[in-house]
């Protein structure tokens, strides 16, 4: 296999990256552009001999990674976001080639977002602590201990982001990595490892392993030797990483699915709850946030509905690349086929398309909206992770918190209503990591981050990510007992 492939110009190695260096495998997967259906090249197909490469180097960076200052893991950070920053185009029109996401939200936020987890982290640490207590006289002392090598399993709908989301304050915390990405978006993760080289991280503290969950992904989560597992994705695919952490009792943290409702009240400036529903076809609707359940109070339906078929219809898709695209692709042929088995059997099953309801040429599913459908019916309650919406009513408060709770999940919400009693009342019944009000994506790395039922375990981002990727620890110290008063 070549070492490296030039994608929108830019060279990528397409090896592993395992204690310093890059490792070839024997066997290689082709990695596909959505936007066109084109091979950009063969990945390294890791298993388990790289695996466990992998982990041993993380082991062996650990001690020395763990011991170093504060200060200087800021410093290496913030280095790391330098090179970054530096890199924003290359970056973008690689991520954009290799998952179809858009290049003017990779230019203006993704990447831009990409450095801002590295400084925000780098910075939380050197901030991160709590202040000592007394208990009948004795000191409390809380400190947070690097736990050790970190197995981060990332997806595709959001690669780098999503990645250093997770590669930062575990490093932060002076734990060593090994992460796997998508194999359907890996070639920025390998970006990722020559930039933090660059910035001074030290071998071993970064290792980047590529390949198929089933036959790299269970030796690195089933391995004694990891200490935190992050995952985001699919429940099914956390289910088995749980029962493989299970042997070890691996700590995890899950970032899952979503089935959010978007609840438009009658008092709303419909404006803007128009806009705030259009907004979820976001990336292809392959946001795991997005509200996909729009519930609209009867007496506005008519209306919201109208405002809502004449705005989504001017949306523009198709390639990524221009700038006047507001939708591009589906990742892979076999994520199109699942969103349009979706529709088509809730089509058969009674619902009406009101926009979209079909493919497209290519991998472009047509943004869409169904409405006569069941609150029990699959399209309901299943995640399609597509550009699908259904439009449901109700009836009054109660109605609307009863439907907008009724799935097994509980990632996020949204809600649009000109009471702010009544926005009051209702997120505190909404079952939801996140609430948005009147606004929607607006989110802070100070903010913990994570999903209820089936939509996660656990919580990340500001001290809840070190409060993960660390072991706290409380030392308590008698107030007398000393030979010695230095």
């Amino acid at each position: 296999m070549p070492e490296k492939i030039i994608v929108a110009g830019v060279p990528v190695d397409t090896r592993h990256f395992i204690g310093g260096r890059r490792v070839a495998s024997p066997d290689t997967f082709d990695d596909v552009s959505p936007i066109d259906g084109q091979v950009l090249g063969p990945i390294a197909r890791g298993g388990p001999a790289e695996a466990e490469a992998a982990i041993a180097a993380a082991r062996e960076a650990f001690p020395a990674w763990a011991a170093t200052p504060r200060a200087e893991r800021a410093r290496i950070l913030h280095a790391v976001a330098d090179g970054v920053e530096k890199r924003i185009e290359e970056l973008s029109a690689v991520e954009t080639h290799d998952n179809g996401a858009l290049l003017r939200s990779h230019r203006r936020g993704v990447m831009p977002r990409v450095a801002h987890n590295f400084r925000f982290f780098a910075d939380w640490l050197l901030t991160l602590g709590h202040d000592d207590f007394e208990t009948r006289g004795h000191t409390n002392h809380v400190s947070w201990d690097p736990a050790g090598p970190c197995v981060l399993i990332t997806p595709w709908n959001a690669p780098l982001m999503l990645a250093t989301w997770k590669v930062a304050p575990a490093l932060a915390a002076g734990n060593t990595v090994v992460l796997k990405p998508a194999e359907w978006s890996p070639l920025t993760a390998s970006l990722l490892a020559d930039i933090a080289t660059e910035a001074g991280l030290p071998a071993g503290v970064l290792n980047v392993v590529q390949g198929y969950g089933a036959e790299i992904g269970d030796a690195l989560t089933s391995h004694p030797d990891v200490r935190r597992i992050s995952f985001t994705g699919s429940v099914p695919t956390a289910t088995r990483i749980a029962a493989s952490a299970a042997a070890n009792l691996t700590p995890l943290s899950l970032e899952l699915g979503g089935k959010s409702p978007l609840l438009v009240f009658a008092d709303a400036d419909l404006d803007l709850a128009v806009d705030l529903a259009v907004e979820q076809y976001d990336n292809a609707g392959q946001v795991c946030l997005a509200a996909t359940r729009i519930l609209v109070e009867e007496s506005v339906a008519e209306e919201f509905t109208r405002r809502f078929e004449e705005k989504a219809s001017a949306l523009v898709q198709g390639d990524p690349r221009e700038e006047a695209t507001d939708l591009g692709p589906t990742i892979h042929t076999r994520q199109l086929e699942k969103i349009d088995g979706f529709v088509q059997r809730a089509l058969a099953a009674g619902a009406r398309a009101v926009i979209g309801g079909h493919r497209r040429d290519g991998q472009y599913y047509a943004p869409t909206l169904l409405t006569d459908v069941a609150q029990d019916s699959e399209i309901v309650q299943e995640e399609v992770f597509g550009p699908v919406l259904t439009l449901q009513t109700f009836a009054d408060e109660e109605e609307a918190v009863r439907l907008a709770n009724d799935t097994r999940f509980g990632l996020a919400a949204t809600l649009a209503t000109g009471d702010r009693e009544r926005a009051d009342r209702v997120t505190a019944r909404l079952i939801a990591g996140t609430v948005w009000v009147n606004c929607f994506f607006v989110r802070d790395l100070q903010a913990p981050f994570g999903g209820s039922r089936l939509s996660g375990v656990g919580r990340e981002g500001g001290t809840w990510s070190f409060d993960f990727y660390c072991d706290l620890k409380n030392t308590v110290t008698a107030p007398n007992g000393w030979n010695n008063h230095g």
